[in-house]
C-alpha cells in the first residue's frame, strides 16, 4: 500500500469549475509521485482529488459517514476503490486526520476549517506523528498568517512551522516532498 494523502476541501465546487480542476491536479499529481489518497469521499473537492487519482492510476479512499448520509442522501463518489465507513463526523475526521502520511487542505467551509485546525492542533500536542501539513491558496495563506500575526504570545516556538502554505497544487506536493 502506498503512502497516504488525505485531502480536505469543499464540497460545493463541480466539475469544470477552478476548484474543482485544481482538487482534480492534485489528486493526479499525488497518485503520480506514489502516494495514496484519502478524502472525505463525496462531492466537490472530495470527488475531484479522487477523480483525478484515480484517473492517474491511484488508489483512492473514500473515508465516509453514516450522519452525513442519513442528513444528506450521499453515497461515495464513483472514483473511491476503498470505503471506510464510520457512524459519526467525528470518527470520520479523526481517521482522514490520523491515519495519513501527509494532510493538504483546499479552500473549503467550516467543515474543511475544523479538518485544518484539528489536524493543526494535534499536531501541535503530538498526539499523531509529525507529517507534511500544507493548506493551498489565499484563502488559507490569509487565514494562517492573521491567526499566527495575531496571537500575540499563544503560539509556542515551532508551531507556526507545523502547517505549510503553498499557492497552488504543484507547490503542494513539493512541500509534501521536501518535508
Amino acid at each position: 500500500m502506498p503512502r497516504i494523502a488525505s485531502v480536505f476541501g469543499g464540497s460545493a465546487p463541480k466539475p469544470g469549475t477552478a476548484a474543482y480542476e485544481a482538487a482534480r491536479a492534485l489528486g493526479s499529481t499525488l497518485a503520480r509521485a506514489g502516494w495514496a489518497v484519502a478524502t472525505g469521499g463525496y462531492s466537490g473537492v472530495m470527488e475531484a482529488a479522487s477523480r483525478g487519482a484515480a484517473e492517474a492510476g491511484g488508489h483512492v479512499i473514500g473515508v465516509t459517514c453514516g450522519l452525513i448520509e442519513d442528513w444528506k442522501g450521499l453515497r461515495a463518489n464513483p472514483w473511491v476503490k476503498e470505503e471506510i465507513r464510520f457512524a459519526t463526523l467525528r470518527e470520520r475526521l479523526y481517521h482522514l486526520v490520523a491515519f495519513c502520511e501527509a494532510a493538504v487542505a483546499l479552500p473549503g467551509g467550516i467543515g474543511t476549517l475544523s479538518e485544518v485546525a484539528l489536524t493543526w492542533s494535534l499536531l501541535q500536542t503530538g498526539e499523531i506523528p509529525r507529517k507534511p501539513f500544507v493548506v493551498v491558496g489565499r484563502v488559507w495563506s490569509e487565514t494562517i498568517s492573521t491567526f499566527v500575526r495575531e496571537t500575540d504570545g499563544y503560539l509556542h516556538a515551532g508551531d507556526a512551522e507545523l502547517i505549510r502554505v503553498a499557492g497552488d497544487v504543484e507547490e503542494a506536493v513539493r512541500r509534501i516532498a521536501d518535508l
